[in-house]
């Protein structure tokens, strides 16, 4: 099992592209966030790239998706980590690394996430979230779409 403190400085985005559709979704927590497990604080903001601080010790995102696999009871399978995606986000408390998961599912996986309290969403329905969220699932998106 993962550190259970993975999380204090990391967050995951989970989403979903359809192979076929392209179609894009991301997970939304009924708090309203798209970071799990937690939301990141009030008055974040993302860094960028050249902004980056370098980080003595660093999780694997693999470990992290193994921890939102246990927080959400998913089965192992069910996500993948996405190479090449990792934002840092300044908050009042230091910097938070945001790495993303992609669910490996021919379906976007609707009632799966709704059994775990959180719905699957395309970028319009999401509009409205906090500015740092806002350009995470922009940078995330465009990630997705080039690659």
């Amino acid at each position: 099992m993962t550190d259970p403190t993975a999380f204090d400085r990391h967050r995951l985005l989970l989403m979903y592209k359809g192979d076929i559709s392209a179609l894009v979704m991301f997970a939304q927590q009924a708090n309203g966030s798209v970071c799990f497990p937690d939301a990141l604080p009030a008055l974040s903001s993302p860094l960028e790239e050249e902004e980056f601080s370098e980080t003595k010790i660093s999780i694997h995102p693999s470990a992290l998706v193994n921890r939102i696999n246990d927080l959400l009871q998913l089965d192992n399978d069910l996500l993948r980590a996405e190479a090449g995606f990792c934002e840092q986000i300044d908050t009042p408390g230091g910097i938070v690394t945001v790495h993303m998961a992609r669910f490996i599912l021919l379906d976007p996986p609707h009632q799966l996430m709704q059994d775990r309290n959180c719905r699957m969403r395309t970028l319009p329905e999401l509009r409205g979230r906090p500015p740092a969220e806002m350009e995470l699932l922009r940078r995330a998106y465009t990630k997705m779409m080039e690659g």
